[in-house]
């Protein structure tokens, strides 16, 4: 039986991706942050087979103690501190956890596995946020990075130094620059949710209007659950690699709203929203959009879920999320 370490298993990646490897019949081991973190009873509800460690990505003393408890196969790294937003808010913290929580977990590998013990795979999770000012488009593997937010250049960096791991030491090390992926297990402080679960309540009659930020900035949405696919896919490959995994299409946060208002039944959304300077980003990100070319071609993988089905699935979740609570 494999063995695999995820960390960020509460997140909406993890929960998906320690659901694949429990049905592929790997041993699960989720790295979890905190005293009584309050995602903890969520991940044993949704994940009763994975075996929980404390421990934390600025922690290397415990990310020690975790790679000798779960003698991983596989390592995936999920764990960052994700919410765009709140990295201009919390820059150093941001930068410790996502840039430098990368470092550590490659350096406790690297060190635990001196003298002759083999070295687990390893996944980093990029993200399209590193494009930021986009260089071309559509954006591939080769496109220069030019981050626009603290989380943009902490994960430029977990991306760089992973690729300097695999060519300095020999790792089996792939990152995954993700384009945006959703599903009703994303937090409600991500737009996606946010739209769907504020129209959720909108249309039970518990909140009068959406208020939103840029309407114009588009973006490649895909679903979570594909995409860990994606992630599991490059570690069995015999060669690491770099691979950008999204959908190919974009669409803006206009079009997002109009069709989440649609699908909840809601004629004219546009009497219920309204745009603040509050939710602007300083440096925006105008335009994402990914060539996953190179995943199909290499991976044999493809995302499964459209847009219109993706968007339907949080909608009607989060509508009976404001049902069952009426």
């Amino acid at each position: 039986m494999p063995s695999a370490l995820i960390t960020g298993i509460t997140g909406q990646d993890g929960l998906y991706l320690g659901e694949l490897l429990l049905d592929k019949g790997y041993d699960v081991y989720g790295l979890i942050r905190g005293q009584n973190n309050p995602k903890e009873d969520l991940v044993r509800a949704e994940l009763p087979g994975v075996k929980l460690i404390n421990g934390d990505l600025t922690d290397t003393a415990s990310l020690f103690r975790a790679l000798d408890a779960s003698a991983p196969d596989e390592v995936y790294n999920l764990g960052a501190i994700s919410y765009v937003a709140y990295s201009w808010d919390q820059a150093q913290l941001t930068s410790q956890v996502t840039a430098m929580g990368v470092l550590n977990l490659l350096e406790a590998i690297r060190i635990n596995t001196v003298g002759g013990s083999t070295k687990p795979k390893f996944y980093q999770a990029s993200s399209s946020e590193m494009f930021g000012k986009v260089q071309d488009v559509p954006q591939r593997e080769s496109t220069l990075l030019w981050p626009r937010s603290p989380y943009g250049v902490a994960k430029v960096f977990g991306h760089y130094m992973t690729i300097n791991y695999r060519e300095s030491y020999n790792f089996h090390a792939s990152s995954g620059i993700l384009f945006n992926h959703e599903s009703p297990r994303r937090g409600p402080e991500f737009v996606t949710r946010k739209v769907t679960q504020s129209i959720a309540r909108i249309a039970t009659g518990k909140q009068n209007k959406l208020v939103m930020g840029n309407l114009d900035s588009e973006r490649d949405w895909g679903f979570a659950g594909d995409y860990v696919k994606a992630m599991w896919l490059m570690l069995q490959q015999d060669v690491a690699d770099d691979y950008v995994v999204s959908t190919g299409e974009t669409h803006s946060v206009r079009e997002l709203v109009e069709l989440a208002f649609a699908i909840a039944g809601i004629p004219n959304w546009q009497d219920y929203v309204t745009q603040s300077e509050a939710f602007m980003r300083p440096a925006e990100v105008d335009l994402l959009i990914g060539d996953p070319t190179k995943a199909k071609e290499k991976l044999g993988w493809q995302t499964e879920t459209s847009f219109e089905q993706l968007v339907t699935m949080m909608v009607e979740n989060d509508m009976r999320i404001e049902t069952q609570g009426a």
